[in-house]
C-alpha cells in the first residue's frame, strides 16, 4: 500500500422515493462531501424505493452533484425491484465495476436479484473479483458490495447475508482484500475478519432507522498505511467508528454513541 493520502466518502441507502426520505438530509450529505474533496465517492446501492425511472431520475440528479472525479455506484435490492436494472444501467452504466487509483483499487459488484430482497454476487463474479484484486500490487484493495457478507447486531432475523458468502469470503481472503463496504440493513458497523476490515453504511438520507441509530454516512481516510473510519451525521460531528493498519493488523473499535452533539 501506498503512502500517498486518500479520503473515501460512502454513500448508502438514500431510497429516493420512500415516504421517509428526508432530501435536506442528502442535501446537506452532498454539500459536506464536496467540502471534503474527497480522492473518490462510493454509493453502495438501494438508490431507489422500488426502482422506477423517476426514483432512478432523482437519485442521478443527486449524484450529479457531487463534485469528485471518481464516483463508483453499484445497484441494491430494491434497485432490483420493478425490472429496474434496466435504469440503472441506463443512468449509471455497468452494475459492477473496478476503480483504479494510485493508491487503491476497488471492486464494486452488483448482488441484486430481481425482485428478492435477498442477493448473492454469483460465481460469473469470482474470476473477475481475483484477476482484479491480484494485479494490484500494494495498493489498498476494496471489495464494494449491498448486501452483507456477515451478519450485524441489531438486525433481528438475519436472513440477508449472500447465499453464497463463504465463497466469497474465501476468494476475499485469498487475495489479500484489506476493506470490504456494505449498506443494506441500515446499520452502522463494522467487523475484523481474517486479515480483512468490513464496515457496513448506515441510510445517509431517510429515518429508516433501527432503535437509537441516526442517518449517516462514512468517512474512509487512508494515510501512512493506516485506516481510519469516520461515521459521519449530517448537520452534526464525526465520530471515529475505527482504527485498522493492515500490514500490521492492529486494530481499534471506538465505543458506540449516539450523536447528540453539535
Amino acid at each position: 500500500m501506498g503512502k500517498g493520502r486518500v479520503t473515501i466518502c460512502q454513500i448508502s441507502d438514500i431510497h429516493c422515493g420512500n415516504a421517509r426520505f428526508i432530501p435536506d438530509l442528502l442535501d446537506r450529505t452532498i454539500i459536506e462531501v464536496n467540502r471534503m474533496n474527497p480522492t473518490a465517492v462510493v454509493v453502495s446501492g438501494d438508490l431507489t424505493d422500488a426502482g422506477y425511472r423517476e426514483e432512478f431520475e432523482q437519485a442521478a440528479e443527486y449524484i450529479d452533484r457531487i463534485e469528485c472525479e471518481h464516483i463508483m455506484v453499484i445497484p441494491g435490492n430494491h434497485d432490483a425491484r420493478n425490472v429496474g436494472y434496466i435504469h440503472f444501467e441506463r443512468l449509471f452504466g455497468e452494475r459492477h465495476s473496478v476503480m483504479d487509483l494510485d493508491e487503491a483499487i476497488l471492486v464494486g459488484v452488483d448482488s441484486s436479484e430481481p425482485d428478492l430482497n435477498d442477493g448473492q454476487v454469483g460465481r460469473e463474479h469470482y474470476e473477475f473479483i481475483t484477476d482484479t484484486f491480484s494485479g494490484a500490487g500494494e495498493k489498498l484493495k476494496i471489495f464494494v458490495v449491498h448486501h452483507h457478507l456477515i451478519p450485524l447486531p441489531g438486525t433481528g432475523r438475519e436472513r440477508n447475508i449472500v447465499y453464497d458468502a463463504g465463497d466469497v469470503l474465501q476468494r476475499l481472503v485469498d487475495v489479500e482484500v484489506d476493506l470490504v463496504l456494505s449498506g443494506h440493513k441500515h446499520v452502522p458497523y463494522s467487523w475484523k475478519l481474517e486479515n480483512m476490515l468490513i464496515v457496513n453504511a448506515g441510510t445517509a438520507s431517510t429515518l429508516r432507522v433501527r432503535g437509537d441509530t441516526r442517518p449517516c454516512y462514512n468517512i474512509i481516510e487512508v494515510e501512512d498505511e493506516q485506516v481510519e473510519v469516520f461515521r459521519k451525521y449530517p448537520f452534526k460531528r464525526r465520530e471515529l467508528a475505527v482504527s485498522f493498519q493492515p500490514r500490521t493488523q492492529q486494530y481499534s473499535r471506538s465505543k458506540e454513541r449516539v450523536a447528540s452533539e453539535l
